[in-house]
């Protein structure tokens, strides 16, 4: 199908320590926000759509807010998520590409306002997150097996289980990640599941099952910020950590009493235009 230049769609496609987006300029598209869902499902289908972890509209600030410009962030599910660690690195890489924010800019989540700045020297992005909340160590959670797994739990954005174990790499993450993240204690809104092996007190390895996605994915910025935040509420870590993650990027989780900051790089892999008919998909 040839696609008409009047209906084609420009799209970026990004990637931050392994964990992908595609990123649409919405300020005078004008897509109103009860069709992202449908778009989220078709266009992060891998093999059938272009394929991504999730999709990130960017949209003009709300009136009367503080705050550079807005998005609108869905797993590649069609679900809204509340906040995304490296998809909040991206957006600030592009909306910085595109002059429509600084190297310092604020933009609005539903998880709240998300400070991002842009480091020179080193080209990464540095996001400091909304205050972790609702901090649960040491929960019992009854497993099918009638045996108990002990996890922890904090919101970064959105929520996440921590599980600490003495060897990441022989968790099976699709099984067991998918069992936590739909297990009654945590429902209705269900959690992602982070895997955690601390390797010492500046230094853990992260594996994450992603709700949304419903996969392990290759990174996951929140979750490597309630790893660490969890870690260093048990004592096991200190406050400026590097996570390697299980695509063998490196993030960087720095915590200043309550505040918490995520630092890494983001990159624009290719830029190209779509006709939403192809999909079809309609932009009202």
């Amino acid at each position: 199908m040839r696609t008409s230049p009047e209906k084609a769609i420009a799209f970026y496609k990004m990637q931050g320590s392994g964990n992908d987006f595609i990123l649409v300029d919405n300020r005078y598209l004008g897509l109103p926000t009860e069709v992202m869902p449908h778009w989220a499902k078709a266009l992060c289908a891998r093999a059938f759509g272009i394929g991504a972890d999730g999709l990130i509209f960017i949209d003009k600030a709300p009136s009367g807010e503080q705050v550079d410009y807005r998005w609108h962030f869905y797993n590649a599910d069609g679900s809204r998520a509340e906040m995304c660690g490296n998809g909040s690195r991206c957006v600030a890489r592009l909306a910085f590409e595109l002059g429509i924010a600084g190297p310092n800019q604020v933009f609005m989540t539903d998880a709240g306002p998300i400070q991002a700045h842009i480091i020179e020297q080193t080209g990464h992005i540095k996001v400091q997150l909304t205050r972790p909340q609702d901090l649960k160590l040491n929960i019992s959670l009854a497993m099918d097996t009638g045996e108990a797994m002990q996890v922890h739990f904090v919101n970064t954005g959105v929520p996440h289980t921590v599980v600490l174990t003495d060897h990441v790499k022989a968790i099976n993450v699709l099984d067991l990640g998918n069992t936590i993240r739909f297990h009654d204690h945590f429902a209705p809104n269900g959690t992602n599941v982070n895997f955690v092996q601390i390797e010492d007190l500046d230094h853990i390895l992260l594996r994450t099952y992603e709700r949304g996605v419903e996969n392990e994915t290759y990174a996951c910025g929140t979750g490597a910020c309630a790893a660490v935040y969890v870690a260093h509420a048990l004592r096991k870590c200190s406050e400026h950590v590097s996570v390697t993650t299980s695509g063998g990027e490196k993030l960087v989780v720095h915590l200043e009493n309550d505040d918490i900051f995520l630092q890494g790089d983001a990159v624009i892999v290719y830029t190209g235009s779509m006709n939403p008919e192809t999909f079809g998909l309609t932009v009202g």
